[in-house]
């Protein structure tokens, strides 16, 4: 059984003036390729762990914000770059994604809960009649 690989890095490593290779790995017998899915899809799985506890923490940030009432004008800029950041990391981990790991279409829903909380958030901040500081007035 003969077991080929695609890798998407090494076309993003490429497009980045790097240098990659592509290797078609089948071992030496089936356990081998089984063997080696397996290993992937364990790795791959605690990428997206790693990754749902990112949105975990990011959503514990945003709800503790909205319960201290944490309305200023620049929050919602620190908290619109945590959602970017997640994106990033899921195209990442999407691009290595060969097996369909469990864990993938959960992160997905997570980023979409926390894009959502955060312009929940966002709303919030703007909806909050803000003072002008004496200095910029």
């Amino acid at each position: 059984m003969k077991t080929a690989f695609l890798i998407p890095d090494v076309y993003v490593t490429e497009q980045a003036k790097g240098r990659g290779v592509t290797l078609n790995a089948s071992g030496r017998g089936p356990r081998d390729a089984v063997r080696l899915q397996e290993m992937f899809g364990a790795a791959r799985s605690a990428d997206w762990v790693e990754s749902l506890a990112d949105c975990g923490t990011f959503e514990g940030e945003i709800v503790k914000e909205i319960r201290v009432a944490e309305f200023t004008s620049a929050e919602p800029e620190e908290e619109e770059q945590s959602p970017e950041r997640l994106r990033r990391r899921h195209r990442d981990l999407t691009a290595r994604e060969v097996f369909g790991t469990p864990e993938a279409a959960e992160a997905g829903r997570r980023l979409k809960q926390c894009v959502a909380a955060c312009e929940d958030y966002a709303e919030r901040v703007f909806a909050t009649p803000h003072q002008v500081p004496e200095a910029e007035q």
